[in-house]
């Protein structure tokens, strides 16, 4: 049943999942007392999802990364439900808004049209991400992998991402200047470490990180391990997503202030490897299983968070 309504893209599965996403955001907000308080910055914080949504599923389709299915955008959801935290952390939803719109970029690549112009955007939208999670930067290093698979031959592609840097900081250091000058020794005090993982609140925070622990290790390995039996031409980004998963989890492993929602940097490519382990299996029953588990966990860590 499941595989059958989202295995292809219809407004009718658009509007299911955004309907879901917003039954669960409303709530997760409903349950402070002061929401409303803040109905702006909940406004916007719903508009970043929705137009994360829509963007990742934009970027599969444009790529060819996925067959005609809905998959993606529903696993996005659900991956959201794992730890709703983040439906309130604006500057988390900001910088993986424009990560996803840097790797957008990236994965367009394969195309070979334009590759500078694609090298320096996504470096920009990195660096830009970066200002509101300063670790976001290690997704530079997604970059240069790029550049690795598919132009490193021009010197001139390995210089862009200093370029985009400059440009940002440029940027940056002059409207602190212009407004509050405090933006800067706040921004640096960003750069800080924190390995440990003590700030777990209840059972149910612990319960959900170690269901997607689980979940993603399952995803990913069967991701490594599948890689090489997809189409020739989709194989490097694949392997970005890989990449970018890794990145991912080490910006959560060392950000400062820590907290399970920094995951959401891992979300897209997470939701692009269990799309494609549903869509690459013969075995319909598998993909019935897999999916509704997927519903199940997701909404159960959700419902026991709030």
């Amino acid at each position: 049943m499941i595989t059958s309504l989202f295995r292809k893209s219809t407004p009718l599965n658009y509007t299911l999942v955004v309907i879901l996403l917003l039954f669960c955001f409303f709530s997760s907000q409903l349950q402070h007392s002061n929401w409303a308080n803040s109905l702006g910055i909940k406004i916007t914080n719903l508009s970043i999802l929705i137009g994360m949504l829509f963007v990742v599923n934009f970027i599969v389709k444009k790529n060819g990364l996925t067959k005609n299915s809905s998959y993606t955008i529903l696993f996005y959801l659900l991956l959201l439900l794992f730890f709703p935290s983040i439906f309130s952390d604006i500057k988390l939803l900001l910088a993986n808004f424009f990560l996803i719109i840097a790797m957008r970029r990236l994965i367009s690549l394969q195309s070979l049209k334009a590759p500078k112009e694609k090298i320096f955007d996504a470096s920009l939208w990195i660096f830009v991400a970066s200002l509101f999670h300063f670790w976001c930067i290690l997704f530079i290093l997604l970059v240069f992998i790029s550049i690795i698979f598919h132009v490193s031959r021009d010197y001139r592609n390995w210089l862009l991402p200093f370029v985009a840097f400059f440009t940002i900081a440029t940027i940056f250091v002059l409207a602190a200047m212009i407004f509050d000058i405090t933006w800067i020794s706040h921004f640096l005090e960003q750069r800080k470490m924190n390995f440990q993982l003590d700030y777990f609140t209840n059972n149910y925070q612990n319960i959900a990180l170690s269901i997607y622990v689980v979940t993603a290790l399952y995803f990913v390995f069967s991701m490594i391990f599948s890689v090489t039996n997809k189409p020739l031409i989709l194989q490097a980004s694949f392997k970005k997503m890989i990449f970018a998963f890794f990145i991912g989890i080490v910006v959560f492993l060392i950000s400062p202030e820590k907290s399970s929602t920094i995951l959401v940097f891992t979300f897209m490519p997470l939701s692009i490897m269990a799309t494609s382990n549903i869509e690459y299996s013969q075995s319909k029953m598998y993909q019935e299983i897999v999916s509704a588990l997927f519903i199940i966990l997701g909404f159960f860590c959700f419902f026991s968070q709030l």
